[in-house]
């Protein structure tokens, strides 16, 4: 082979085929064919001067506290997204919806507090969501996935989560892995159903040895299918102070309601003696009148 056309001659030949048609690389990142990295460049913010045709995003290990919906809508082929360990918040509803091809979405290590129904409703393409180590993450709303059916992996360990409503991933129909560990959740009768729904699915469920019980105080550090078993038998099979006041009222009622009908039909019958006898004395007079 000529030295023309050895494989540096080749990728030098790119690279100014490249630059002479203006193809731009954003500042402290490094760009290969239709990817970005910049990981680890203590960016504050979003960079500038993507290359349109990006197609996978590296933003990990920053400072970034922002991610501009008008921006990301430029990334249009954009299917790979990390922004893990930055410090995105809570300003991500509607972020996504210029990057509707997305795939691959990580958002671990980050100051999450709560997913709506807003924030990743436009990703109906997203096959992996990451959102674990997001230590303020308290609150994921019933219908936060809901557009996302082909969700195969959903990762929301090491974060702040004591309750998760069942529908939420029980509704996806191609999920395959949850990750739940090293969360503080609250076993009480409410979290009964999506105890039972880890059980009896097919979904993987990684590191499940750390997939425990935080409080009540009694059902601490135990695994989920020790907690279900326990569960069943303080919910379904023990009254507590409410059901026994509830019954307490019905009882109450029954009784008064069995007063009440006993007293009617007394009035009742006292009422029909006395016109029965009313009518016999009639008779009777009216005998005597005869006679």
């Amino acid at each position: 082979m000529s030295p023309s056309g050895s494989p540096r001659s080749l990728s030098l030949v790119f690279l100014l085929g490249m630059a002479s048609q203006g193809i731009s690389c954003p500042s402290r990142c490094s760009c290969q064919y239709l990817e970005v990295n910049c990981t680890g460049q203590q960016l504050q913010e979003f960079p500038v001067d993507i290359p349109l045709d990006t197609r996978q995003l590296i933003l990990a290990a920053n400072n970034v506290s922002y991610l501009p919906p008008v921006e990301l809508s430029f990334l249009a082929d954009l299917v790979y997204l990390d922004c893990r360990k930055n410090l995105l918040g809570d300003d991500l509803d509607f972020t996504f919806i210029g990057v509707a091809r997305l795939v691959y979405l990580d958002l671990s290590f980050n100051n999450l507090s709560q997913v709506t129904f807003s924030t990743f409703s436009h990703l109906l393409s997203l096959v992996v969501l990451k959102i674990s180590d997001n230590p303020n993450l308290v609150a994921i709303e019933k219908d936060a996935f809901a557009n996302n059916t082909w969700l195969r992996h959903l990762d929301v360990s090491r974060t702040g989560l004591t309750f998760l409503d069942t529908s939420t991933v029980r509704d996806l129909p191609n999920l395959r892995l949850l990750g739940l560990s090293d969360n503080l959740w609250h076993c009480n009768c409410s979290f009964l159903d999506f105890i039972t729904w880890m059980i009896e699915s097919d979904v993987h469920f990684p590191d499940a040895d750390n997939i425990t019980c935080y409080t009540p105080a009694g059902l601490r550090a135990l695994r989920m299918p020790a907690a279900e078993a326990q569960l069943h038998f303080s919910c379904l099979t023990q009254l507590h102070k409410q059901d026994y006041v509830f019954l307490g009222l019905v009882g109450f009622c029954i009784f008064l309601a069995g007063t009440m009908a006993a007293w009617l039909a007394g009035v009742c019958a006292v009422i029909y003696e006395a016109h029965a006898s009313k009518g016999e004395e009639e008779e009777e007079e009216e005998e005597e009148d005869t006679a």
